[in-house]
């Protein structure tokens, strides 16, 4: 997970400020020195962090905050509004022309960053807004590279546009423009070569693009997991190309967070999204203040509601009514298992959904969680089961566990055990009507998807 080691550390640094009563200015340096390695040991630039540790200390060592009444929780606000600083302050948007005129993003990036990937994916947050989007193909050296973007278009529902590998890059632009003319897509999305690291004949083709064509936003695409090195990468691009908005791929990786934390401070250019997974889906707004919370181990409720609210929007408007009658009534069924275990996964699993929460980021290890594994199994019973007894648990009759059990590749005493724990559950239930929201939704589902049925 994104930070761990970098929030552990951090945590327990504040575990010991908030452990004191008063703080002298002592206490402040040293707790400093264990956040300054904290940030070095997670990549982030010396220089970065010694301006960062600087400030910070600068306004911890007043005497407001040395005898205020929680001396601790001051040194950490500090701590978080000056990491969010770093980190760009403002949230920043892709920046698109007047709908009715075509805005030409151009994607960049060395090989193996993500960036075929992440070009359909902001393709379909594009589409969201009420755009069309088209992407085009304009990596003509890697192999496969035109078919992998061919059928992400597809996924997404978007528009694409190629020419082959034979054409130059520098006319596939071109072209691409009086195509997007003639079907009306108002955003062009050019997918660029990358290469295993920079060399000069990249950076060229990059500017002959720019050169052709007018190129509104152009974003960088960066591996987080690389570290320090991400933010090399960053100054040379925009050195030499120069860029609007940098996208941090592979967030969800075991990365140390110096990507994050340093890129804007060193290129002076904001980070517009994170990727969270290898899904389409998986790209999230990057917002300094929420990261910087979950850095800190305070969580991040906020994006946790924005994907709630993005997993629910997908459901049936009348399935949901529906649902929401009978948890209200407390009748629980299988369907709605099968429902919330779909959300969980568009909610990124169980683990991202815990790491949101304050103050479990850095208490919940990977062990604790419950096994992907079982989760599967748990629902092959459930899909083992016919319509009506998804819909009518008090159906169960010892010869419809032993089908169930062998459709699953499960036993029977691991059907019974489910189906036990699932009728605890709906007892439950009944018995806390107050508990039950007006909205059905993974957070209402009681145990659903948690430890409850392992």
């Amino acid at each position: 997970m994104a930070f761990e080691s970098l929030t552990d550390k951090l945590q327990n640094v504040f575990k010991g400020l908030r452990s004191k009563g008063l703080l002298t200015e002592e206490d402040v340096k040293t707790a400093l020195k264990e956040v300054k390695m904290a940030l070095l040991e997670a990549d982030v630039s010396f220089k970065v962090v010694k301006q960062f540790v600087n400030s910070v200390q600068e306004r911890a060592v007043g005497e407001d905050v040395l005898k205020g009444l929680n001396p601790g929780q001051m040194v950490i606000k500090i701590v978080n509004e000056e990491m969010t600083a770093l980190m760009g302050s403002d949230t920043t948007e892709i920046k698109f022309q007047p709908i009715n005129e075509i805005t030409v993003i151009m994607m960049c990036g060395l090989q193996g960053a993500g960036k075929t990937t992440t070009a359909a994916k902001i393709a379909g947050k594009i589409k969201m807004k009420g755009r069309k989007p088209m992407l085009v193909a304009g990596d003509i050296y890697r192999p496969a590279a035109v078919d992998q973007l061919q059928i992400n278009a597809q996924k997404q529902g978007v528009d694409f546009f190629s020419l082959g590998t034979d054409v130059s890059p520098v006319e596939i632009a071109k072209a691409s423009l009086e195509e997007a003319k003639k079907k009306g897509n108002n955003v062009v999305i050019i997918d660029t070569a990358g290469r295993l690291q920079i060399d000069e004949a990249m950076m060229n083709e990059l500017i002959d693009i720019k050169k052709a064509v007018t190129v509104h936003q152009t974003l960088l695409v960066v591996d987080a997991m690389t570290g320090q090195e991400a933010v090399n990468v960053a100054s040379e691009f925009n050195e030499k190309v120069g860029i609007d908005g940098i996208i941090l791929s592979k967030m969800d990786g075991d990365s140390r967070g110096g990507a994050a934390l340093s890129t804007k401070a060193v290129t002076g250019k904001p980070i517009l999204y994170v990727g969270m997974g290898e899904k389409l889906s998986d790209l999230e707004q990057f917002y300094p203040d929420r990261m910087a919370s979950r850095i800190l181990g305070m969580g991040d409720v906020l994006s946790l509601i924005d994907k709630a609210v993005e997993a629910n929007a997908e459901m049936d408007a009348e399935k949901e009514k529906e649902m929401a009658q009978k948890m209200k009534k407390g009748k629980l069924d299988f369907e709605m298992y099968l429902e919330s275990m779909k959300q969980m996964r568009n909610m990124g699993g169980l683990g991202a959904i815990m790491g949101m929460l304050p103050g479990m980021g850095a208490k919940i290890s990977d062990d604790q969680l419950p096994d992907e594994k079982q989760l599967a199994r748990l629902e092959a019973i459930v899909l083992s089961m016919t319509p009506e007894e998804r819909k009518n648990p008090k159906l169960m009759s010892p010869q419809r566990k032993f089908r169930i059990a062998k459709g699953s590749g499960n036993d029977i005493a691991a059907v019974n055990r489910f189906i036990k724990q699932f009728d605890q559950a709906q007892k439950m239930m009944k018995q806390m009507p107050g508990l039950m929201g007006k909205r059905g939704g993974f957070g209402k589902f009681g145990g659903f998807g948690g430890n409850k049925f392992f």
